[in-house]
């Protein structure tokens, strides 16, 4: 054996080893994302599911957001431009997680902070959370910082676990 073949069966081990505990179907975790954070719930509580939202947009993971959101789910924001007063829009769950799932796409980092809860409330199926919030988008072309406030609106489904019926957006872009 030659001493080029050698060193390219080296390196081919080498590359072999380094790529054997890729996933090419989970993403990948961002440096600054401090651990503690990042912890998976079981949605028993309206709380929880927040918890889920957080690590879900942090590690981009779709597949756990879709699990936050159900069947009846409807997002709502408020559109204004240059020509109108403005107007309430929204989608429901299908047209949610393409839209998500771009973002996760689009993103190299995605950072999501949960600041104050401004009012919330729950009894033993459906429950309601306002939350001012911070979301830091980031890649190679463009850094976006957005604040605002969102209302959550949750039910308690069959299985037990809680998903959000209802996010109204109350961010000023």
């Amino acid at each position: 054996m030659t001493r080029i073949t050698r060193i390219l069966l080296s390196l081919a081990v080498v590359l072999l080893v380094s790529t054997a505990c890729f996933n090419p179907f989970a993403p990948e975790l961002s440096d600054t994302a401090d651990s503690t954070d990042l912890i998976v719930t079981n949605q028993e509580s309206p709380e929880d599911v927040l918890q889920n939202f957080k690590t879900s947009y942090t590690i981009k993971d779709s597949l756990l957001y879709s699990g936050l959101l159900d069947t009846a789910f409807i997002f709502v924001y408020y559109e204004t431009d240059d020509f109108s007063s403005g107007r309430f829009v929204s989608w429901g769950r299908e047209d949610d997680l393409k839209t998500t799932g771009s973002l996760f796409r689009h993103f190299d980092f995605i950072d999501l902070v949960w600041n104050a809860t401004i009012y919330g409330w729950n009894d033993d199926t459906t429950g309601t959370i306002c939350k001012e919030f911070q979301l830091n988008c980031a890649n190679k072309e463009s850094d976006y910082r957005i604040s605002g406030r969102a209302v959550f609106s949750f039910r308690r489904c069959q299985d037990g676990r809680w998903r959000i019926t209802r996010w109204k957006d109350e961010s000023e872009l």
